[in-house]
């Protein structure tokens, strides 16, 4: 039997180690689509996806928006400001008008933790999770896995670090169940105030001090300070933060191997990550932005029935017909 997702798409809390390979190494043959003249492939032509944002975002949304376009997916942007929501009504109330539409897919960021399977237990439609509180962010998992297996050539055995707000980070804890799944070594590193307690029942090692998360690790996953989510007393102040566990320039020069350097942005410059280090040889930050719409495109792909033997040959159907059109 095939392996495939399931339904949805909710957390990489649930997913085999197969299956997360899966997905990455359908993203492979979809990152050439991105580097055509014309970037698009009709796999899901005719599917209608709902890109559902409950929460702003800027850079996740719009990546969706690429990868379902570039599979020729027709897709609708709702956003909670000025909708039904706005108005009062309930999450499940929206999703099935929605479906009473007929779509396919519904793509959706939600502030909070396990909303994205409360709606897809609701509804028929495929269901993905863009983050949901300080649940998980999948998809932002993925693309970063992608990121380390490109550059390193592996991910098993690779030790990776994940530095900073780990309290409030969706991310972090997707980075974790993909990374141990897959047989890295994982180590986290932030003030005791931004660490969840009983972190280390997730496999993974604790650090107090930055400098010797540096020195340990390949790979450092830089996490941004979510102060939208925090109240007073997490920090002392920014300055002091960058004080204390900034990675500068000046820090990365001081390890003992060169470290790869990520970050799932948007960045706090000067805060968690200097610019110099942002904008440096040891960053691959952009490079993950573009791996983002590639795993995107695997995620759609596979969810909605595809074979991931065909997207290999999907990757070159449609370059002139789409161009006539």
């Amino acid at each position: 039997m095939a392996l495939s997702l399931g339904k949805d798409l909710i957390g990489l809390e649930e997913l085999s180690a197969d299956q997360i390979r899966l997905i990455l190494d359908t993203a492979e043959p979809f990152k050439e689509v991105s580097e055509r003249a014309i970037k698009k492939v009709p796999t899901l032509r005719g599917k209608t996806i709902v890109n559902l944002f409950f929460e702003s975002s800027t850079r996740t949304r719009i990546s969706f928006e690429f990868a379902e376009k570039r599979l020729s997916a027709d897709t609708v942007n709702v956003a909670s400001s000025g909708s039904s929501v706005e108005k009062g009504e309930n999450l499940v109330d929206t999703a099935r008008n929605l479906e009473s539409m007929r779509i396919d897919m519904v793509v959706m960021r939600h502030p909070s933790s396990g909303a994205a399977q409360f709606l897809a237990k609701r509804i028929r439609s495929n269901v993905i999770n863009a983050g949901d509180g300080t649940h998980e962010h999948p998809t932002q998992a993925l693309l970063d896995l992608l990121t380390i297996r490109d550059r390193l050539g592996r991910i098993e055995g690779v030790k990776v670090c994940i530095c900073g707000d780990i309290l409030h980070s969706r991310v972090a804890r997707s980075n974790i169940w993909g990374l141990v799944k897959l047989g890295a070594e994982v180590a986290v590193c932030g003030p005791r105030s931004l660490m969840p307690r009983g972190i280390e029942g997730l496999g993974v090692k604790l650090f107090r001090r930055i400098e010797e998360a540096m020195e340990w690790a390949e790979v450092l996953n830089v996490l941004r300070l979510q102060l939208e989510r925090m109240q007073a007393g997490f920090i002392p102040s920014l300055r002091e933060y960058n004080r204390v566990f900034g990675v500068t320039v000046e820090r990365l020069a001081r390890a003992s191997r060169k470290l790869l350097v990520l970050h799932p942005g948007p960045m706090n410059r000067g805060v968690e990550i200097d610019s110099r280090v942002a904008d440096g040889e040891q960053s691959v930050i952009l490079h993950q932005v573009t791996n983002g719409v590639a795993v995107r495109m695997a995620v759609l792909y596979l969810l909605a029935g595809g074979n991931p033997e065909r997207a290999e040959a999907a990757k070159g159907q449609g370059s002139s017909r789409e161009g006539a059109e």
